[in-house]
C-alpha cells in the first residue's frame, strides 16, 4: 500500500521527467531553426568563390539564391555584402553594402575581387560592353549567345592602341587582354571559331559613363594610324 510520501515522490519524479523532455524539445527547437539547408549553403560558397551565379550555368544554385534572397542577404550581411539580382538577365551577383561604398574605395572589402584593371584591360572591356549592349538592342533586353570574332576586336584596338607590328603580335595581345577578363568572369574561353562570348555580367561590373569617358579620352590620345596626311606634309 502506498502512502502519501510515495504519491509525493512519484509526483515530483513526473513533473521532473516533464521538464525534461520540454527542454529537450526546446533545444531541437533551436537547433531545427538555425539550420542551414546545404542548398543554401552551397549558393552562398558558389556567390563567395566567383561572385556571382549565372541561371544558365547554375539554374539551381541561382533558384535558391532568386527564391531565398532573405537568407543569403542574412549570411552576407556581416561580410557587408549584398545579394543583387538581375531577373531579365538570370543573374545573382555579389556587391559591397552601401555604406562600405560611401566609405570610400569599394574595392578594399577582402572578400570581393578587386577590379584592378590596367589601361588595355579596361579599354577591351568598354568595347566588350558596347558590343554586349548593341547585341541586347537587337536581339532583346537579357538575350544570350552575345559573340564575337577575335578579328572584329582587333582593329578596335589598333584605332586606340595603335599596330603592335605584325599580326601574330595583334593576336597575341588580344588573347592576353580577353584571359584577364575571363577571371572576373566577362568572357568565357576563346572557342575553336576564334569567338568569345561575352557574358551578362558586363552590365554591372563597370560604370557605363566612366567607360564612354575613357573611349572618348582614349580617341583623342590615338595614334595616327592613317600615316601624315597631304596638309601635314
Amino acid at each position: 500500500m502506498t502512502d502519501v510520501f510515495d504519491k509525493l515522490a512519484a509526483a515530483e519524479g513526473e513533473a521532473t521527467h516533464s521538464k525534461e523532455v520540454t527542454g529537450s524539445e526546446n533545444v531541437a527547437g533551436s537547433e531545427a531553426a538555425q539550420y542551414t539547408s546545404q542548398q543554401l549553403k552551397d549558393a552562398c560558397q558558389e556567390l563567395l568563390k566567383y561572385g556571382l551565379l549565372e541561371m544558365e550555368s547554375k539554374p539551381n544554385l541561382y533558384r535558391i539564391a532568386q527564391t531565398q534572397a532573405e537568407q543569403v542577404n542574412n549570411i552576407l550581411e556581416p561580410l557587408d555584402l549584398v545579394l543583387k539580382i538581375d531577373d531579365i538577365r538570370g543573374l545573382a551577383y555579389v556587391a559591397v553594402a552601401g555604406h562600405i561604398k560611401e566609405s570610400g574605395d569599394e574595392w578594399t572589402h577582402p572578400l570581393v575581387r578587386r577590379q584592378r584593371l590596367n589601361l588595355e584591360q579596361s579599354l577591351l572591356l568598354a568595347i566588350l560592353r558596347q558590343h554586349y549592349i548593341a547585341h541586347e538592342q537587337e536581339s532583346g533586353l537579357g538575350a544570350r549567345d552575345a559573340v564575337v570574332a577575335l578579328e572584329e576586336l582587333i582593329p578596335q584596338l589598333q584605332v586606340y592602341l595603335g599596330n603592335p607590328g605584325s599580326e601574330q603580335a595583334e593576336d597575341n595581345r588580344l588573347r592576353n587582354l580577353l584571359d584577364k577578363l575571363k577571371g572576373h568572369g566577362v568572357v568565357s574561353e576563346v572557342d575553336r571559331y576564334d569567338q568569345v562570348k561575352i557574358r551578362p555580367i558586363i552590365t554591372h561590373l563597370a560604370d557605363p559613363e566612366s567607360l564612354q569617358s575613357l573611349l572618348d579620352t582614349l580617341r583623342e590620345l590615338a595614334p595616327d594610324t592613317n600615316g601624315p596626311t597631304e596638309e601635314s606634309k
